[in-house]
């Protein structure tokens, strides 16, 4: 309502009557966009959330696992590790397994799991981002995107609304980020600023106020009480709070090198 008001008013004084026409409808949809952002969310709801985020997220890096054709050793293992890291407490754990092996299993449906994903979660457009998000930087754990991956990704993104930009802009962006996380010395300084660029989504030549904008704008999307807030569940909060560490890393490499210029 208050978008409407302030919109229709301003187009009168600026245009007259057809430009407060034109505010009110503008308003409109300011209303109807604020309205939507700000739709608290239920404890039901977000414990519904919760648990189809994580059964997407597991049964899909089943999926992953398989896409080769078979799941290797190394994958049980670096599955297991990731599970470990997580700290999931061994319940958790053994749900997390169950969907594993169910999105391991031939008769598993991307299109079908991602859509029920959807159905709960579709107005609150963080977390599509955040599943998308985790799925890549797991997939990216063994150091490579192999083609099979990467085209079950693909088609992830495209069900979850992703458009191909995006999708590989955000690919770019979480495999920078995974791998400025991990640099060595034997990297050069550009290099080392050439990935943190590339792990705030923004290139070498935008403006200061440019890189500040997309930096908040990151470690707002992954902040952890706001993603515990949306139904993110707690126990894979942490993917989210190392991916902001990195970011953090990175904004501080590009500002100190822009200080000394």
């Amino acid at each position: 309502m208050i978008g409407k008001f302030i919109a229709g008013l301003s187009g009168w004084f600026i245009a007259g009557p057809l430009g407060a026409v034109l505010g009110v409808f503008l308003g409109h949809q300011f209303d109807r966009g604020f309205s939507n952002f700000f739709i608290p969310i239920s404890e039901g709801e977000r414990h519904k959330i919760r648990e189809i985020f994580f059964s997407t997220l597991f049964s899909l890096l089943g999926h992953l696992a398989k896409s080769d054709g078979h799941i290797s050793q190394a994958e049980i293992a670096l599955t297991e590790d990731m599970m470990t890291n997580l700290g999931l407490s061994a319940e958790r754990k053994q749900e997390a397994i169950k969907f594993f092996k169910i999105g391991a299993a031939t008769d598993f449906s991307v299109q079908f799991c991602v859509k029920s994903f959807v159905q709960v979660s579709n107005r609150h457009v963080n977390l599509k981002n955040q599943l998308l998000s985790y799925l890549i930087s797991l997939a990216l754990a063994d150091g490579e995107l192999h083609s099979q991956e990467e085209s079950i990704l693909r088609m992830v993104a495209i069900d979850l609304g992703f458009s191909k930009s995006n999708f590989e802009e955000l690919i770019r962006m979480i495999g920078a980020q995974t791998h400025f996380g991990k640099l060595g010395s034997s990297m050069t300084s550009q290099d080392k600023l050439s990935d943190a660029y590339s792990a705030l989504g923004v290139a070498s030549t935008s403006s200061d106020m440019a890189i500040k904008k997309a930096y908040r704008k990151l470690v707002s999307q992954n902040h952890p009480d706001k993603l515990i807030g949306q139904g993110v569940p707690d126990d894979i909060i942490k993917l989210a709070t190392e991916r902001t560490q990195k970011i953090q890393m990175a904004y501080d490499l590009i500002s100190e090198s822009r200080k000394s210029k």
